[in-house]
């Protein structure tokens, strides 16, 4: 058993998670913790604060007593907005916290693209325009090249997380470019685990979403590779380990 612990913020889109876990169809289990929200707002001030380390540093013990191996911070938008610099400062005060391996989901995007070969990106963001940009900014740093950057505005993760389907495939439809290898849905308050086939179905191209990615991260922190195709191009990827 591999046993791969998350730190989420409030509650949107938790239950992707155990969505995933049954699509693994492994020997894995994801254990997830939730965090202090405090001011629920894609606004930067409120989303520094959401990823300070006192509030990561409140739910590493419960994912240490459910013997997790890893830790990934499953929140995009409170990674990147303290920039490269500052959310690997993050990361390294939430390993030093945790006492494992740690990541989050900004640089689960940058690796995920990586692990695809895809270098250049359409982003579909639902949050406001300035957020997004910080985004972009963040990919742009480790080595990505943006194409475009399409936003939805969306104020509050509450609201992102009442979207359904169609709500979803529209914005990646809006987000792709013909020039982009690869489109990628920024919010884990975004539900999108059970629409990853659709997504990919209807862009031909791989879809990257933000709890999809924030899974492969804790699965690369532990040394894991799992061949689950319902999940993605992502989770395709050799080498392959089936329970």
């Amino acid at each position: 058993m591999t046993a791969l612990g998350f730190l989420y913020p409030g509650h949107s889109a938790e239950d992707d998670y155990p969505r995933i876990e049954q699509l693994l169809g492994s020997d894995i289990r994801l254990d997830l913790i939730h965090t202090d929200i405090g001011e629920d707002a894609h606004r930067v001030d409120a989303l520094r604060e959401m990823g300070s380390a006192e509030r990561l540093a409140a739910g590493v013990e419960g994912l240490r007593l459910a013997g997790a191996e890893t830790v990934v911070w499953a929140c995009t938008s409170g990674g990147f907005v303290h920039g490269w610099e500052g959310a690997q400062e993050q990361v390294r005060t939430l390993a030093r916290l945790a006492g494992m391996p740690a990541s989050s989901t900004s640089f689960a995007f940058v690796h995920a693209a990586r692990e695809l070969g895809v270098r250049r990106v359409a982003v579909g963001a639902t949050y406001p325009q300035d957020v997004a940009g910080l985004f972009a900014d963040f990919l742009r740093a480790g080595g990505l090249e943006v194409t475009g950057t399409r936003s939805s505005g969306i104020a509050t993760a509450a609201e992102v997380g009442t979207w359904e389907q169609q709500d979803v495939l529209a914005l990646a439809r809006a987000a792709d470019a013909s020039d982009a290898e690869a489109v990628l849905l920024p919010d884990t308050a975004l539900h999108t685990a059970a629409h990853l086939g659709l997504l990919e179905k209807a862009l031909a191209k791989p879809v990257l979403t933000a709890n999809q990615v924030t899974v492969w991260e804790g699965l690369r922190l532990a040394d894991r590779r799992v061949n689950a195709p319902v999940l993605g191009a992502l989770f395709t990827r050799e080498p392959l380990v089936q329970a």
